[in-house]
């Protein structure tokens, strides 16, 4: 099968960690096809940026119609609701799915985003979901998103303080990284902290699959039918 992994905004780089983490989770044969919007903002941190990412997120969706299967990796779920509407084949969130994967294996879990201004938008769909009673806290490390770009050791402190905090401070039982630019992150803090901690990017995946091998696709009765 052919998974989209999209980038909703247009860095490169990051695109390539997302590729990774992708690539290492998808089947053997599974084709992982990554790609960013080529135009709009350079990191999505909040409700601006959500919009202003739309029209470059659906026209990359349009220049691949062959795929089985589309996972967007932006963990505020940006444009999932516009992409299923445009498309027949299921579409992921990569929030919507950490969320879901976080929910089957923590009786509760924190969610460990970037920015502060995040957390609302996070919130928002964690009660749209109806997973917001098996969530104790969005914990924001005030880290732009482009800095989990540099490898700075300090970011990696201030993540690994907020993990330590919840557990601590929130009796928390699982983690999500709240940013696909964490992607990177999964196996190594889920070792140190001996607790799941979860990657959105590995979830989207993982279900996508899933659903094209139930030979599941996105429903065109009511809300996402494009007529």
């Amino acid at each position: 099968m052919k998974i989209l992994v999209i980038n909703p905004n247009t860095t490169t780089s990051m695109t390539d960690k997302i590729a990774t983490a992708a690539r290492d989770i998808a089947r053997p044969d599974t084709e992982i096809i990554a790609a960013n919007s080529q135009e709009g903002p350079a990191s999505i941190q909040g409700f601006l940026d959500v919009a202003t990412c739309i029209p470059g997120l659906l026209a990359e969706v349009s220049r691949h119609p062959d795929v089985d299967a589309i996972v967007i990796a932006c963990f505020d779920d940006t444009g999932v609701d516009a992409v299923r509407t445009l498309v027949e084949v299921p579409v992921l969130g990569i929030g919507e799915a950490a969320y879901h994967a976080a929910s089957m294996v923590a009786n509760k879990f924190s969610v460990i985003t970037t920015l502060s201004r995040s957390i609302p938008g996070l919130e928002n769909n964690l009660m749209r979901y109806g997973l917001h009673q098996k969530c104790v806290r969005v914990r924001a490390t005030d880290i732009p998103v482009l800095k989990l770009e540099e490898g700075d050791p300090a970011t990696l402190f201030k993540i690994r303080s907020e993990i330590r905090e919840s557990i601590e401070q929130d009796n928390t039982e699982a983690i999500v990284l709240g940013c696909a630019g964490m992607a990177d992150l999964m196996a190594q803090l889920s070792e140190e902290f001996g607790l799941p901690v979860i990657d959105g990017v590995a979830a989207g995946v993982t279900f996508a699959e899933a659903l094209v091998n139930n030979r599941l696709s996105t429903s065109k009765i009511g809300a996402y039918s494009a007529d």
